[in-house]
């Protein structure tokens, strides 16, 4: 029988597993290696994967910061410990920066230049040959400028590497038993925030409780976009029907409200990933 992921995106599963047999290849090349860990679907698999390989010579790291929320660190620890894979965090200061606190469009720039300014501190201390992270074959077709300060750090990326895609990690991450399989695409909390508005620690806490509502009230995959005192809540299409209910769009608002925002709305386009970016072409 066919498994959820592979109905709902289906895949070449032997290719699929030829590819994970060269990646873990690529990294038993290694002499060892950190791992830069979200706790979402493709940093968990290269976690695994390099786990597979390695064994306690690979290190998964999170990085902690106020963009960081306290539910992606609990599955991160949690994935972790179901996985068996060494796990440790670090402390990010993105928000010392004021091109990162500026919130333009190269943002996540900054955020993962701090980042991997951290790691190859922690790789140099503790003799870690190498830095990986997480981009797949998929990420390619988005704007990301995060990617571009891996590039000048020299950071490894051995799932578009091995050009496993989305669909493919998924489908090999149900095999390998891990939680994460499918877990709905995650993001950093200052991808709530449009650009050019700046982003603070109480923002972004204000954002943090909203979707916390969302997640006690049964959400799954939804984003709170923070528009001023009004918060644009985008739902997966197959819960917007549930969201536009008027007594479930009630308790969203007399809920969300508390949190800190004036004004609630429900964006009848629902969930996409990096909605924000439209403005980009826009003004472009």
């Amino acid at each position: 029988m066919a498994s959820p992921t592979a109905a709902h995106n289906p895949v070449d599963e032997p290719a699929a597993l030829e590819k994970q047999t060269r990646l873990i290849e690529s990294l038993r090349a290694l002499e060892s290696l950190l791992v830069a860990y979200s706790g979402g679907t493709d940093s968990a698999y290269l976690a695994w994967a390099s786990h597979q390989a390695l064994g306690e010579k690979a290190l998964a790291v999170t990085a902690l910061s106020a963009s960081y929320s306290r539910h992606d660190r609990e599955q991160a620890e949690a994935c972790a410990r179901a996985a068996g894979f060494r796990h440790e965090f670090i402390n990010t200061r993105e928000f010392d920066n004021p091109l990162y606190l500026a919130n333009n469009a190269d943002r996540c720039y900054h955020c993962k230049d701090e980042l991997f300014d951290r790691m190859e501190a922690l790789a140099r201390e503790r003799n870690f040959r190498a830095i990986a992270y997480g981009i797949n074959a998929d990420d390619t077709r988005d704007f990301r400028p995060g990617h571009r300060a891996a590039h000048e750090h020299r950071i490894l990326a051995p799932l578009l590497d091995a050009g496993l895609t989305k669909a493919e990690i998924r489908l090999l991450s149900q095999s390998a038993g891990l939680p994460t399989w499918d877990r709905p695409a995650s993001a950093c909390l200052s991808s709530r925030v449009p650009y050019g508005t700046a982003v603070t620690p109480e923002l972004l806490s204000k954002i943090e409780r909203a979707e916390s509502v969302l997640r006690e009230l049964g959400f799954r995959q939804f984003r709170v976009r923070a528009h001023g005192e009004l918060a644009r809540i985008e739902l997966a299409q197959d819960e917007l029907a549930r969201g536009l209910d008027p007594a479930i769009a009630q308790q969203i608002a007399a809920r969300l409200k508390p949190a800190g925002f004036t004004f609630v709305t429900l964006d009848l386009e629902g969930y996409r990933q990096g909605s924000l970016n439209s403005l980009l072409k826009v003004k472009s």
